[in-house]
């Protein structure tokens, strides 16, 4: 068997499968069996039930696939920076600090999540690459443009890393990290404004005490909040499929209070051609308490009310 044709590098699938076939009827004992497609392919799922989601890959890393790929279609509409979270620790600044560079652009606004897509973490995945790439515009010079997307839910989600890898091979990844106490804290008080029953009824220090077998609402919530801040076990599942080089660990409190220094050495670890320098575009807003996007006329452009609240102190307990 070790001559015949290698099916998946070559245009020979019918020789040799037939060939493949006759070898095993030939030289062993087994008796081969097949079923209508349909009956076959629930018969292999059934073995297999791990493969039943796709996973999605770059139709432009094999030759082949990208010569019968639509001559329409250009793998340039994909994103080489996936920022991937977590919640609540200042990815949407991150965001709209990236917005601000000339040659940066993100995705168009997904209706049901804002600016978010989280295609690789949930079922928007199964809409297909063509759906994730019309969120991205065609590039007007392929040298200098450059795609980003920001999922905070993709640092913590256990499929994300393997589909992105799948899909973007070369992308940068940079993920955001605070305090995990100060973070969960600010996604139980996040819940609260946003009249969470759970989080209304119960304190920060019960809902991230409370047991496993308690209601499932309140513990949902718990998982929320302290999950997320699991940063090595997050972390080391990024690493086992992206090379640590591709991977920027930024620190929370420097992005809020040094924006400008982090931008810079954001954008060296992006390889862009052109550096902005944000002490020109950023200006310190005193009645918001951070840093914003500096207008005409001196004016600014913060993030909206649900950015930067002031919550009232975290017990000591």
């Amino acid at each position: 068997m070790t001559h015949l044709s290698n099916y998946g590098n070559d245009r020979l699938g019918l020789y040799t499968f037939k060939n493949l076939i006759s070898f095993v009827q030939c030289w062993t004992s087994l008796k081969l069996q097949t079923l209508p497609p349909v009956q076959l392919a629930q018969k292999y799922f059934q073995l297999f039930p791990e493969e039943k989601d796709p996973v999605w890959q770059d139709p432009c890393e094999d030759k082949r696939h990208k010569d019968i790929w639509s001559k329409e279609k250009t793998c340039d509409r994909l994103p080489k920076l996936l920022i991937i979270g977590p919640q609540k620790s200042g990815t949407t600044a991150l965001y709209l600090f990236l917005t601000m560079h000339l040659d940066v652009t993100s995705n168009s606004p997904n209706p049901n999540s804002f600016e978010e897509l989280q295609f690789f973490n949930g079922p928007n995945y199964h809409k297909g690459i063509d759906w994730y790439m019309d969120f991205f515009p065609v590039p007007s010079n392929t040298s200098s443009d450059f795609f980003f997307e920001k999922s905070a839910n993709y640092f913590d989600s256990e499929v994300a890393p393997k589909r992105a890898v799948a899909l973007l091979p070369k992308a940068k990844i940079i993920t955001i990290l605070i305090n995990p106490a100060d973070r969960a804290y600010s996604w139980y008080q996040h819940q609260r404004a946003h009249d969470d029953p759970v989080a209304l009824k119960y304190s920060f220090y019960e809902v991230i005490t409370a047991r496993g077998d308690t209601v499932p609402k309140l513990r949902s919530l718990r998982n929320r909040c302290l999950i997320p801040g699991w940063y090595a076990t997050h972390i080391e599942r990024w690493l086992n499929h992206y090379h640590a080089n591709q991977i920027l660990v930024l620190d929370g409190h420097l992005l809020r209070t040094e924006p400008a220094a982090t931008m810079e050495k954001v954008q060296k670890f992006l390889g862009l051609r052109n550096i902005a320098d944000y002490h020109k575009l950023l200006i310190f807003d005193l009645k918001k308490g951070f840093w914003c996007q500096l207008l005409d006329g001196n004016k600014s452009k913060c993030l909206g009310k649900s950015k930067g609240r002031r919550y009232p102190e975290m017990d000591s307990d």
